[in-house]
């Protein structure tokens, strides 16, 4: 078995500064999961504690069954992928590859047979004898992952390997890192701040936010029922539509308007009956009223300030009036309200079929079904939290 477990562990520096609080999480043997939040939020710290690379404060990581917090780097059979590709300029394709088996002493038969295996899986057998100024990023990158590969470790420890390519390769690099963790069955501990990269590539993605977990599911689960709104904010893309709202009784009242709650959301309503809470609508939620039967939703008229088509669907950007939500976890997702706005913009991903056109008015409706209330004081999620996912790991699979 090669899973990995972090219990409770934390990295405090010497001017008291906390990078990760008490973390805990169990990577199961052959899944992947991924590390994502912002730039600060600690996740490059927590992967380097694992890798050996980071002294750990407190807490322990095990990999394998065995406890590494006192192991150096090279003796935790691991194998890291970085941002850069750090390969020998000078050597070929095929000698950057079999470097690290060079050094372990191994003889040259057995260097050959294991870089020939990783060049066949990455489809690099044709470039083996090329020097990496020759190659593309994707192909460069591709050989660092060799590099690793043929070593075959217990886990693979992965930091941003995508950002230096362009949007194009990075699609492609995904299905490829996909594709080669798959076959190869090998843990992979992966750690990015693109939450689209998080969402196609992860088993399950752990949210971080100032060295805290915030939740950990599968990609979907936490889109689904996101735990606070520090995820609801930062998974999905364009971000959920946050409203300040009314809860009075089984009525909704916001920027939107009075509404009914539905029915499933009724039990939470009953425990949180009256007061202030925050309003969460996803984009795609929201429907041009023309298109649909809307005789049962809620209509709101939309004065459209701005329009992107990206073919298969439209953007619209439009304000509602009304003070702005503002709690201290939209502004690390970049969601924080001018200070003295009085009005909400908002956005809606509307069907391509729609006669949307910037500067005219349009009659928009929501799926009441799927909105979101948060508690206003602590931002955790009420109305869609939460069942517990089904995945490999089992330690704070809901974790807030």
């Amino acid at each position: 078995m090669a899973e990995i477990v972090l219990d409770n562990v934390s990295k405090r520096y010497p001017d008291g500064a906390l990078a990760v609080d008490r973390f805990s999480l169990h990577v199961a043997d052959g899944e992947l999961v991924v590390l994502v939040g912002p730039s600060g939020c600690g996740k490059s710290t927590l992967l380097h504690m694992v890798a050996g690379l980071e002294d750990i404060s407190e807490g322990t990581v095990t990999i394998g069954g065995q406890v590494v917090n006192d192991k150096a780097p090279k003796d935790r059979d691991i194998a890291m992928v970085f941002q850069s590709y750090a390969l020998y300029p000078h050597m070929t394709v095929s000698q950057n590859m079999g470097f690290p088996l060079k050094l372990a002493g191994l003889d040259r038969t057995t260097i050959e047979q294991k870089v020939r295996e990783a060049a066949a899986l990455l489809e690099l057998t044709a470039y083996l004898n090329a020097k990496p100024s020759t190659l593309s990023g994707g192909q460069r990158q591709r050989v660092a992952m060799g590099r690793a590969i043929v070593r075959r470790p217990k886990a693979f420890l992965m930091d941003e390997p995508l950002s230096n390519l362009d949007a194009r390769l990075r699609v492609q690099m995904r299905r490829e890192v996909a594709r080669i963790q798959k076959t190869l069955g090998t843990t992979t501990l992966y750690v990015t701040h693109d939450q689209t990269e998080a969402m196609t590539l992860g088993d399950r993605v752990a949210v971080m936010q100032r060295g805290v977990l915030q939740q950990v599911g599968p990609p979907q689960f936490l889109y689904d029922h996101p735990a606070n709104l520090f995820v609801a904010g930062f998974i999905g893309s364009p971000s959920m539509n946050f409203l300040p709202a009314r809860l009075d009784g089984d009525l909704l009242h916001s920027p939107l308007g009075e509404g009914r709650i539905p029915d499933q959301l009724l039990d939470t309503v009953r425990k949180h009956p009256r007061g202030d809470v925050i309003l969460g609508i996803r984009p795609e939620h929201f429907e041009d009223a023309t298109l649909i039967d809307a005789s049962d939703t809620p209509l709101i008229r939309a004065d459209i300030e701005a329009l992107e088509s990206i073919g298969s669907d439209l953007f619209i950007y439009f304000r509602v009036p009304g003070a702005p939500v503002r709690f201290p976890e939209l502004v690390a997702v970049g969601e924080a309200a001018a200070p003295d706005s009085a009005s909400i913009q908002l956005v809606a991903r509307l069907s391509a079929g729609s006669r949307a056109a910037e500067g005219e008015a349009l009659d928009l409706c929501y799926d009441t079904n799927r909105i979101h209330l948060f508690d206003a004081k602590s931002g955790v999620n009420l109305t869609h939290g939460p069942p517990r996912p089904q995945g490999l790991g089992s330690i704070s699979e809901d974790t807030v």
